[in-house]
């Protein structure tokens, strides 16, 4: 693999981006709560989402004999019904939650990696700052570990055939709908495809709403992977000629 889900999770004496978001949030919650003697309190939640051939399933949760339980999308809202959202009042306790999603999560071997992520995984932590009963300040934290784009041919997926073709297949498909739903936002597009795949539809608000967003791509050194390097480098250079439009809708 080029790194993907080491930059996003990273390790014990090397921490990825989620760690630090998750140190980052709770250092603001103490100081935010320490610096108002009390009368502001944050209030922290997380869900964990993956996308395994289309489907939407809530690695929080179990369901039977299952490590996880599958979850749909509100048409209407695109918001997911039926999942768990814990609520979380320390990093370590977020961290663990992290760790119990990330062990139910799909990973398989083929031969281009490993370990290779058969899955997306949306990592979703929800902040509400209130004062007394007042909803002071609100926000929402969207980090989301993609599995890679993969050429049939390298991965030897249609030789394995079954499960993990199909795998590559859907992977493929939501990567490529993502890349079309980026044309179109750049494009300034009135219609945007967000329905077309589980992967945009839940990322919605982050590409195209109120919101910043940062694309980070993992390329590897690999001469024999220079096609994937090539292709995830004219991916981010789609991704960067869309404007996003963040503005403020409480005080604090």
């Amino acid at each position: 693999g080029s790194g993907k889900t080491y930059t996003m999770l990273g390790q014990a004496d090397d921490e990825g981006l989620v760690t630090r978001a998750i140190r980052k949030i709770f250092t603001d919650k103490r100081r935010v709560e320490a610096d108002t003697k009390g009368k502001s309190q944050v209030e922290i939640t997380v869900e964990l989402l993956e996308i395994y051939n289309e489907q939407v399933y809530d690695l929080l949760c179990k369901e039977g004999k299952a490590d996880r339980k599958s979850v749909r999308i509100s048409m209407a809202s695109q918001t997911i019904e039926g999942n768990k959202v814990v609520a979380t009042s320390t990093e370590e306790e977020c961290m663990k939650l992290l760790e119990l999603a990330q062990s139910r999560r799909c990973v398989k071997s083929t031969s281009s990696n490993a370990t290779s992520s058969r899955s997306h995984l949306v990592f979703t932590i929800h902040s509400i700052r209130m004062d007394g009963e007042k909803i002071q300040h609100k926000g929402k934290l969207n980090i989301c570990d993609l599995a890679g784009s993969e050429r049939l041919s390298k991965s030897e997926a249609h030789f394995a055939g079954g499960a993990l073709l199909q795998e590559t297949k859907n992977i493929n498909k939501s990567l490529s709908t993502l890349s079309n739903v980026i044309e179109q936002l750049q494009s300034g597009s009135k219609s945007v495809a967000f329905r077309e795949s589980k992967l945009t539809s839940l990322l919605c608000d982050s590409l195209g709403g109120n919101s910043k967003t940062l694309a980070i791509i993992c390329c590897s050194p690999l001469t024999s992977q220079y096609h994937e390097s090539l292709s995830s480098l004219r991916f981010a250079e789609k991704a960067s000629n869309v404007e996003l439009k963040a503005t403020s809708t409480f005080s604090c």
